[in-house]
């Protein structure tokens, strides 16, 4: 039975939705933009009915309680950092790691980080950031994508945007969703705060993110992992996702989809079934 709790990582106070058996091995769900983890709410019945525990935080400043202010609090280092907190608070050294849009981002950081606390990870849309960064730098067609998130770097302006015809734009980004789906969300996004500190995920990493383009800003993957992309996306070109590829340095999987970014609304069936023979493939034999 699906539940939500707090945990507290120093003055942060994270909303989480659990599913499953505590003693099962743990995963962890990180959702994207502009959503919650309420996304996850099917996924995490059926991995918990398959002897997994399952944690989907609401992650920094979607969480009420974790909105810090200021977008220097949204740096990727604090975001991967996030995550391995809410494990040590579930007394959980190793972990599987699932991850969707800015979840993605944030998941290739923490397995690349700490790949000994990682399990198995699963990238769904972004692949990794050091592949995507170049992109939005060298590829025309992912630079014209990205258009957006050069937008969201304007103060003010792009929140007065989001907020018109209550939320219209964000309803279009949510049509694959059910109405409590979208309730959950706007429960969220309604609140300025918040809205700001999600949007605050793109001002505080774009820098980071153009540099790719000339340094280092993330290597290899040395942990089992499972990347799904559908080629139909509207945020995520196929440039990145080939030349995230040869950063893999584990058991690797790849999936296509003949379909767009919000693939746990789409693809359900697809995903659940590769998501679920990856993590059986990995659990931890100790």
């Amino acid at each position: 039975m699906q539940e939500t709790i707090q945990i507290g990582i120093g003055n942060l106070r994270f909303d989480c939705r659990t599913d499953g058996n505590k003693e099962n091995e743990l995963v962890i769900l990180l959702h994207g933009f502009p959503e919650t983890s309420y996304m996850w709410k099917k996924l995490m019945s059926s991995l918990s009915e398959n002897g997994f525990y399952c944690v989907a935080p609401n992650l920094r400043g979607y969480s009420k309680g974790a909105s810090p202010k200021g977008k220097k609090n949204y740096s990727l280092d604090k975001l991967a950092m996030d995550v391995l907190n809410i494990s040590k608070f579930l007394n959980r050294p190793k972990f599987h790691l699932i991850g969707h849009d800015w979840g993605a981002a944030i998941g290739w950081k923490v397995v690349h980080d700490h790949k000994d606390s990682i399990l198995s990870w699963t990238g769904i849309s972004v692949p990794h950031i050091q592949a995507f960064g170049k992109a939005i730098v060298v590829d025309k067609e992912q630079s014209k994508m990205s258009q957006y998130i050069k937008n969201f770097q304007i103060p003010f302006l792009p929140e007065i945007q989001i907020r018109k015809n209550d939320f219209r734009l964000f309803k279009k980004l949510w049509k694959n969703c059910d109405a409590n789906e979208i309730n959950d969300y706007l429960e969220v996004f309604r609140n300025p705060k918040q809205l700001t500190a999600a949007l605050n995920y793109y001002r505080s990493n774009y820098k980071l993110l153009k540099k790719a383009y000339r340094n280092k800003i993330l290597g290899d993957i040395h942990v089992p992992t499972l990347f799904i992309w559908g080629n139909k996306d509207i945020a995520i070109g196929s440039y990145s996702v080939n030349e995230s590829h040869q950063y893999m340095k584990n058991d690797y999987e790849f999936i296509e989809l003949d379909s767009g970014h919000w693939l746990i609304q789409t693809n359900y069936s697809e995903l659940q079934k590769a998501i679920f023979n990856h993590l059986l493939r990995n659990k931890n034999s100790t």
